[in-house]
């Protein structure tokens, strides 16, 4: 286990690239963070064939080790498209996707209790506000991509409509969707990380089989979708839209799912 949270450390440095090119648009850290990734994919393939060895079977025998193993595969499969092709863009969505995986799966013991219910209770809170900013974004999101839709299909016909507002012009709101598009990935990815602890320390090795955890995951998976659609694949107007409302009910969803968490 020691060797997949070392190689799920090195992961993390590849999630920062990510995160530094949504929010500066820039890719000098790319090259420390791809080595980084290579080394952790090798600590990785240790921790995978000394599981095996221990176990005298192949390791994917619960949920766990079958992330852990998706993991790994992903890891190995960019690192040679990335040798075969330079595709750099592609580490948005790999590396977030990979780090979290292997955090997942190197969460699979548990960890000692709670020092006590005060630090439980303010770890769960940090997580909440994150996530809760993240959701918040990501309405921001949701709403300006729809004006963006409206404003982009009243310019098109021949005769606008008149109407007693104005609506910003295309431009501001592409620039509004892109920033509360990074920030709310940030949020949600930083509470899905410290969700994920709270609930291996809350529940032990019980905790990856809750649905409401489940549901996190997907709309994480979907937030992240969408990053990296608009930043790579440059998504703009009805697809950026509909995606963006799909993961705005993912969110409306797993918010419901966990509002009897804080009374437990």
């Amino acid at each position: 286990m020691i060797w997949l949270r070392v190689a799920a450390a090195l992961y993390s440095l590849g999630l920062l690239d990510a995160l530094f090119l949504l929010t500066r648009q820039r890719d000098s850290f790319f090259r420390p963070a791809l080595a980084a990734f290579g080394l952790g994919g090798l600590f990785h393939l240790v921790s995978i064939v000394e599981q095996g060895l221990m176990q005298h079977q192949f390791p994917v025998n619960d949920i766990f080790q079958t992330l852990s193993f998706c993991g790994f595969l992903i890891t190995v499969s960019f690192l040679f498209v990335y040798w075969r092709y330079r595709t750099e863009s592609l580490g948005v969505f790999i590396f977030p996707l990979v780090f979290i995986l292997a955090l997942v799966a190197g969460l699979s013991k548990s960890f000692p209790a709670w020092s006590s219910p005060e630090a439980r209770g303010l770890w769960l809170k940090v997580h909440i506000v994150l996530i809760l900013a993240g959701y918040a974004a990501l309405l921001f999101t949701a709403v300006a991509a729809v004006v963006y839709l409206f404003q982009e299909n009243e310019l098109k016909r021949k005769k606008p409509r008149r109407f007693p507002f104005h609506l910003p012009p295309l431009g501001t709101l592409d620039d509004l969707i892109s920033s509360s598009l990074r920030v709310g990935f940030i949020c949600v990815t930083a509470g899905i990380i410290v969700g994920s602890i709270w609930a291996c320390v809350d529940y032990g090795t019980r905790w990856i089989a809750d649905p409401r955890i489940g549901i996190s995951f997907v709309t994480w998976g979907i937030y992240l979708a969408l990053v990296f659609f608009r930043s790579s694949a440059g998504w703009r107007g009805r697809k950026a839209a509909i995606l963006a409302i799909a993961a705005l009910f993912c969110s409306v969803a797993t918010w419901v799912a966990h509002v009897g968490i804080l009374v437990q």
